[in-house]
């Protein structure tokens, strides 16, 4: 008998898969097509770990079942190249990030293979590769061309010491990553896409999306954040009236405001505390603000600390002066820079009030009160009705919102509103490592996009990586350009692209990965767009996802595309954990997928990552449960090796025996569950599990039963195996004399018929307590069976010497016979 060897088998398929081209894509069919697609891995010196494993062994499987079911299967992959991981290395080591990312990309790649993914390698996308990154510059035109793109100032972390900005990743503790130096807020002008443009189509479109988890759909609803309210416009008197706006989604409460609340870096505030008292306690205060992070300012459980500033807002309704404070929770990027302070009616304005003993004013009373304010131990944040609330006393507060917001309009300070919690889409980055922006500046003309014609505008090898500042501004051979409007001295954008725009697209260049006049053709997209099957970590279910939507609404309003939507279909997978924790050098607990497959093959991993949990549960390691799935499938190929001689003179089954009626029924039931189980519910374990019970039958298979059924039994299993694990099923596909790939057959049918069992057993009570099981004809009426039962050598011992008065029988369950 032949050993398994998977060491030698599994490089001996993959070798013959490349050279065949078992896994290019078909274009010209009338097949159903399947577009499946996992996340593409970020190339760092890391390798692959278990979790790409998870996704790729998940994506591998719908691809292959896919197939097998006659759809033709677009399965491609790639590399999210740019990063700044990448430029880091680099600076470590003092080579062009180039080098780095394209040595770790390509031992990726033969990692990738040795897994015996079915990928069309045709079709394999760097984004860091010029023939990609052209393209991404070509759609920021289109962005730009459209009105998307567009610079104003935006504040950016800044090193003084290092003299360049940092990414959030590169902040610790308010400090440089690199020198320990304290880090500063500063103004710089950013390129921004107008992501808040489509707010509401990316909001509406997640109604058309019923295979996306909902909660992922939640989290994409909290970011974007629509509310409904009213924009109310207070005024300045010592600044001339200026005007400040500010966003409530309680209009109700205008007449209990007590105070108004700045953002540190609100634009007004230098003037406001110019000359006062408390003018250098509050720049103190600016500075440190300036060095936290959001979650640090706005935290539940961080306290509110703020400043008043000396000055007053004028209320728009009632003329009061308002006094102005700064706190640390409130932020320029949210809403307008600008609360207003309403301690009676929320929570977090109380708590402020409380310890800054500000007035706390109640203008909502219970439905069941009287008009007089209580004293209040909390905020009120139910609804009620209006009370010192002008000409709006008595008014339901629901209905107050509409009222007021309308009178605010009609007397121009204000009105009602619709906000976001989204932002625009903060685009430039000030590092090497990422796509250049294709924009010039002339002294004469302004700002000046690179022609399309003269992408791409390709990374500079003459930098300098020393971590002091953004190495493309060392280049002035980049740097330097001419204009294309009026032939004079530009200089180039050094700014290069947030590396999010890179994985917004991918999925479409891989429908027409070597067109060269643009991004894509219209017609191969949509040929294969959406995508069906998306695969990858909940990690991504926000910025990657939401930024994948934009762009393709983006696309699809130019006209370059049909589908509104990347991702019909998203399936988030579970991260995988040892030691109860997840995966990662720190701690330790890392297992090295390569050490796997070294030592019991590719199959093996695949099969025990499949089945250990549920694909969208967490998985916990098990070096046990690894050795037990390398246990199965050496069961499955001595299963095959005992019983190649069937095959060699192949009998058609004949299941008239009780085994093989038995073991015929056990198949259709396994095929049923499978194909259920992978094609509706996506749970690969539950369907590897059903496989292992017929294996389980098939061993317990009688020597004299009918061979016929056998040999179907054992093809089923090959063929049912086939997408978990290819290489094997593959070579025993072969051992059983076929010539052509098992990954090309039909997946298996099953019949109805063939699972309904020809006997039934059934429960026999005398009265009312089960005293016997019986075994009847399978669809037999209410007389047959109690003919059958009552007929029964040991029922009819349980009756003797009594009456039968009543026999109740229900069919398929139960005979309840009433005796005395």
């Amino acid at each position: 008998m032949r050993r398994y060897e998977p060491q030698t088998l599994e490089p001996r398929w993959q070798e013959r898969w490349e050279r065949m081209g078992a896994h290019s894509t078909p274009e010209a069919s009338d097949k159903p097509k399947f577009y499946a697609l996992e996340m593409f891995p970020y190339p760092s010196g890391e390798g692959l770990h278990m979790g790409h494993v998870r996704n790729y062994s998940i994506g591998d499987v719908v691809a292959r079942f896919k197939r097998m079911n006659g759809y033709r299967v677009l399965h491609p992959m790639g590399a999210d190249a740019f990063g700044l991981p990448a430029e880091n290395a680099a600076i470590q080591r003092g080579v062009n990030p180039r080098q780095w990312t394209e040595s770790n990309m390509e031992r990726i790649r033969e990692e990738q293979a040795r897994m015996g993914i079915s990928y069309d390698w045709d079709r394999y996308v760097g984004t860091c590769q010029p023939d990609y990154y052209r393209f991404t510059q070509w759609l920021f035109l289109l962005f730009y061309e459209r009105g998307l793109a567009y610079r104003k100032k935006a504040a950016v972390n800044w090193c003084p010491d290092c003299a360049t900005v940092l990414a959030n990743e590169q902040v610790e503790d308010g400090k440089c990553w690199r020198c320990d130096s304290e880090v500063e807020k500063k103004e710089l002008e950013q390129w921004f896409l107008r992501i808040t443009d489509y707010a509401d189509a990316l909001l509406e479109g997640l109604e058309s999306l019923p295979k996306w988890p909902e909660k992922v759909k939640a989290m994409q609803r909290n970011w974007i954040g629509r509310s409904e309210g009213a924009t109310i416009t207070f005024t300045i008197p010592e600044l001339d009236d200026t005007p400040v706006s500010v966003f409530t989604t309680r209009p109700d409460t205008l007449y209990g405001v007590t105070y108004m609340v700045l953002a540190p870096e609100h634009p007004l505030v230098p003037r406001l505390i110019q000359r006062k008292e408390s003018e250098e306690t509050i720049r103190d205060f600016i500075d440190a603000m300036a060095k936290e992070s959001e979650l640090s300012r706005t935290g539940s459980d961080v306290e509110k600390v703020g400043h008043f500033t000396g000055a007053y807002a004028k209320h728009p309704l009632t003329g009061e002066n308002i006094p102005i404070w700064v706190a640390n929770y409130v932020l320029m990027e949210v809403g307008t820079g600008a609360v207003m302070g309403v301690p009676a009616h929320d929570e977090r304005d109380f708590a402020f009030a409380q310890k800054y003993d500000l007035p706390i004013r109640q203008v909502v009373r219970p439905q069941e009160g009287d008009d007089e304010a209580a004293e209040l131990e909390t905020a009120y944040v139910e609804d009620g009705v209006l009370i010192h609330s002008g000409p709006f006393d008595g008014l339901d507060n629901r209905k107050a919102i509409r009222a007021i917001a309308d009178h605010l309009k009609e007397h121009g300070r204000g009105g009602a509103t619709v906000s976001y919690r989204l932002r625009d889409w903060l685009f430039s980055r000030q590092r090497y490592w990422g796509c250049p922006i294709p924009i010039l500046y002339c002294d004469n003309c302004g700002v000046v996009p690179v022609p399309k014609e003269e992408l791409p505008v390709r990374l500079p090898e003459d930098v300098v990586f020393d971590g002091k500042s953004n190495p493309l501004t060392t280049s002035e051979q980049f740097a330097t350009a001419s204009c294309p409007s009026c032939g004079g001295v530009a200089r180039r954008e050094t700014d290069t692209m947030d590396t999010f725009i890179d994985s917004s697209w991918y999925f479409l260049r891989y429908t027409d990965p070597h067109q060269e006049d643009k991004p894509f053709a219209a017609e191969q997209a949509n040929r294969w767009m959406p995508v069906d099957f998306y695969i990858g970590g909940v990690e991504h279910a926000v910025l990657h996802l939401l930024y994948s939507r934009f762009v393709t609404k983006v696309l699809h309003d130019a006209g370059m595309l049909e589908a509104d939507e990347p991702f019909q279909h998203y399936f988030p997978q579970g991260m995988v954990l040892k030691d109860g924790s997840k995966m990662s050098k720190s701690k330790g607990n890392v297992v090295s997928p390569q050490d796997i497959i070294e030592r019991y093959g590719a199959d093996t991993a695949r099969l025990f990552i499949l089945f250990a949990a549920p694909p969208d549960r967490e998985l916990e390691w098990s070096d046990s449960g690894v050795e037990g799935s390398y246990r199965f499938l050496t069961r499955v190929w001595r299963m095959v090796q005992n019983h190649v001689s069937l095959f060699e003179n192949r009998q058609p089954p004949q299941p008239n025996d009780d085994a093989a009626k038995e073991l015929h029924r056990l198949v259709h039931q396994t095929v049923k569950k499978a194909t259920v189980d992978i094609h509706e519910r996506y749970q690969f374990n539950t369907a590897i599990s059903g496989i292992m019970e017929l294996v389980n039958g098939i061993y317990a298979y009688p020597a004299e039963a009918d061979r016929g059924t056998l040999a179907q039994a054992i093809e089923t299993v090959v063929l049912l195996l086939a997408p978990f694990a290819p290489h094997i099923t593959e070579e025993l596909w072969e051992q059983m004399g076929n010539t052509d790939s098992v990954h090309d057959q039909s997946w298996p049918a099953y019949d109805e018929a063939a699972l309904v069992l020809d006997e039934v057993e059934i429960a026999v009570q005398i009265n009312g307590k089960v005293r016997h099981k019986a075994v009847v004809p399978s669809g037999a009426d209410r007389k047959a069976i109690e003919e059958h039962v009552m007929g029964d050598e040991k029922v009819r011992k349980l009756v003797n010497g009594k009456t039968v008065h009543k026999v109740i029988v229900v069919p398929g369950k139960l005979v309840n016979i009433v005796a005395k």
